[in-house]
């Protein structure tokens, strides 16, 4: 059912260690080897196989009870490919490290591996080598199994994964992001994958440990997509992070409105390019979010109505450092509620087949420079300067 992809090493410059390059050719091998069958124990779902590639005590004590836990945390995860591609081996003696990509994908939701770098310790006993450690790569995040065992919830556009959580809670995030679905196709259109995975970690930490940052740079924000900007549709589906601290104080509307416009990032993401500033990004996704609501203006953008009110109309379109979680909190939601307003404006003057044909324009171009200038120009009609203006009148109308 899962083809194991293990990519040898080619040549001494991949390879680093003591004994002789036939010895560290052989032991190469050897890891080869026993990551593959690891791959293959966790694509048969073998329990057995998987923790027989892990040291026994008398190389590492506890590595074996550590695999069988980590194994049985994975397996409620719906898993149509695993594999490791090894990047880098070092090795000294009967130790070694390897570096590796490891490559999985979410039945019926990725149509691409995900892939991920990861550390892997390894030592030899009685002439075979053993896996002592498998760890997420330096800076980069954990996987929600690391995190303890793995709840699925399925709903009928999204695959909802918890760790920590009661299984109730998590049918509630299938059904806000089954309603989020539908909402963003009639928005955007058809030319996404449609259907979205949730993870659901127990806390704030959580979330910061499957971003791999640090926990502060978080707080307060209820949920972010991860995935890779301007990919195509084939790659790998997006995942919603959920920081359950920060979403739990929310009311049902506003759990809507955030899971609809993560829902958004998912739909947009082959769109989305080095050249959409975040006004565009987050502002459509805010639109796509509270459109059809009912919601005014200075219900959805306080923060913005005060600065309106206290004479502190802005300039110019927020800038993409005036999204950085770790600041302001009140000139982060401004920022926010900024780039809403512009996409309501042109929704609102041009209409909203004009605001996804505006959003798809500036995706298409390679660099940032000149990028919304071009795209204003040829499906608005506009220039950048000329919208400016409008924008801030169109604030202190609504606003004021």
């Amino acid at each position: 059912m899962v083809g194991v992809l293990l990519a040898g090493l080619v040549g001494p410059a991949g390879l680093v260690g003591c004994g002789g390059s036939s010895g560290t050719d052989s032991a190469a091998s050897d890891v080869r080897r026993v990551l593959d069958r690891r791959a293959a124990a966790v694509r048969g779902g073998s329990e057995g196989e998987f923790v027989a590639t892990e040291a026994p005590a008398t190389v590492a004590i506890g590595e074996r009870a550590a695999a069988r836990t980590e194994f049985r945390n994975l397996r409620a995860v719906p898993l149509t490919e695993w594999s490791y591609r090894v990047t880098g081996f070092h090795r000294s003696g009967d130790r070694a490290t390897a570096d590796a990509e490891l490559r999985y994908r979410i039945a019926g939701y990725d149509k691409a591996p995900v892939v991920t770098a990861r550390t892997l310790g390894l030592a030899r006993a009685d002439g075979r080598w053993y896996v002592t450690a498998d760890r997420p790569a330096k800076d980069v995040g954990q996987q929600l199994w690391e995190q303890g065992a793995v709840l699925a919830v399925r709903g009928e556009r999204s695959l909802v994964l918890g760790v920590g959580q009661p299984r109730a809670a998590l049918r509630g995030y299938a059904e806000l992001a089954d309603r989020a679905v539908p909402a963003v196709r009639e928005a955007w259109g058809e030319d996404w994958s449609r259907r979205v995975v949730v993870l659901v970690p127990k806390s704030l930490e959580g979330m910061a440990g499957l971003l791999g940052a640090p926990a502060s740079g978080y707080r307060g924000i209820a949920a972010v997509t991860t995935g890779e900007a301007g990919g195509s549709v084939k790659a790998p589906a997006d995942r919603i992070i959920v920081n359950p601290d920060a979403y739990g104080v929310l009311g049902a509307f506003g759990r809507q409105v955030v899971l609809t416009h993560e829902t958004t990032h998912v739909a947009t993401r082959a769109s989305t390019s080095a050249a959409t500033p975040l006004w565009l990004s987050e502002g459509y996704a805010d639109w796509v979010g509270y459109r059809g609501t009912g919601r005014t203006a200075t219900q959805a953008a306080p923060e913005l109505a005060r600065a309106v009110a206290e004479g502190r109309v802005p300039a110019a379109l927020p800038g993409d450092g005036d999204f950085g979680f770790g600041g302001d909190a009140g000139s982060l939601a401004r920022a926010y509620e900024g780039g809403w307003l512009a996409c309501r404006l042109i929704a609102e003057r041009w209409g909203e087949v004009r605001l996804g044909e505006f959003y798809r324009a500036v995706g298409e171009r390679e660099k940032r420079a000149g990028a919304v200038e071009a795209g204003m120009r040829e499906v608005l009609g506009t220039s950048l300067e000329e919208f400016t203006g409008l924008w801030r009148a169109y604030v202190r109308d609504r606003l004021g």
